[in-house]
């Protein structure tokens, strides 16, 4: 056996051992808390006093995979299946890109601008996890939301969120940069209240820059644009 006993006390030595080559105290235990909470179904309070608590052998086996994975610089978040974001628990995988904490900061100024009126029409434009659509849905219950990506597996992970969170949004497929984007057909003028976007901006030559994280384990359509014309 890998851990001297079976306990969640000797897991979570473990896992602070193999992590702190690349983790800092506070992450790792963090991801510890949110391993154990994840697979051991534990409130935060009750791994206060589940030190003593036994793992089956399957368990002791699913963290010693959960640490091989996170030093193969996969993302945390892949590894649970979810992020919290704007207070939603979202599905999420290598279909579409993890939400990022300052994309909140979107939605806020959005809620904050709009706070009060009813019956919006909103639209948000490479929805990948579909997290902004979904947290003004939250919002703006009464609102009609479009969500467009390009990318039929990432429009397959918002719906399943969309399931998850029980919050309806209008799903499409569509190239947002193609002409039939454009058709008076498709959006009319004043068609909608708020346009919303989160698109890919990084330049392809930032490609070498970037950490393994995201370059292995996030679809590229989602984060790079060209460098001779990335607007």
């Amino acid at each position: 056996m890998f851990v001297q006993t079976n306990t969640i006390k000797a897991i979570k030595k473990y896992i602070k051992e193999k992590l702190q080559v690349r983790f800092s105290e506070s992450e790792i235990r963090l991801i510890s808390n949110e391993l154990m909470k994840s697979r051991m179904n534990l409130s935060t309070s009750d791994l206060l006093i589940a030190n003593e608590n036994l793992l089956s052998e399957s368990d002791l086996l699913f963290f010693r995979s959960c640490v091989k994975r996170l030093l193969n610089d996969e993302p945390f978040q892949h590894i649970i299946g979810s992020t919290l974001f704007y207070g939603l628990e979202l599905k999420t995988d290598e279909r579409a890109l993890i939400p990022r904490p300052e994309t909140e900061e979107l939605v806020e100024w959005i809620v904050s601008d709009f706070s009060g009126v009813n019956n919006l029409r909103i639209i948000d434009l490479c929805t990948g996890t579909g997290c902004i659509a979904l947290s003004l849905k939250s919002v703006f219950d009464d609102a009609s939301i479009d969500a467009i990506d390009y990318s039929l597996s990432a429009l397959s992970l918002a719906k399943e969120n969309s399931n998850l969170t029980h919050l309806p949004i209008n799903l499409r497929q569509l190239d947002v940069l193609s002409e039939a984007a454009f058709s008076p057909k498709i959006f009319l003028p004043n068609s909608y209240d708020i346009w919303v976007s989160n698109p890919p901006y990084i330049p392809e030559m930032d490609k070498e820059k970037m950490e393994k994280n995201v370059l292995e384990f996030e679809p590229e359509m989602a984060l790079f644009v060209s460098n001779e014309n990335p607007l």
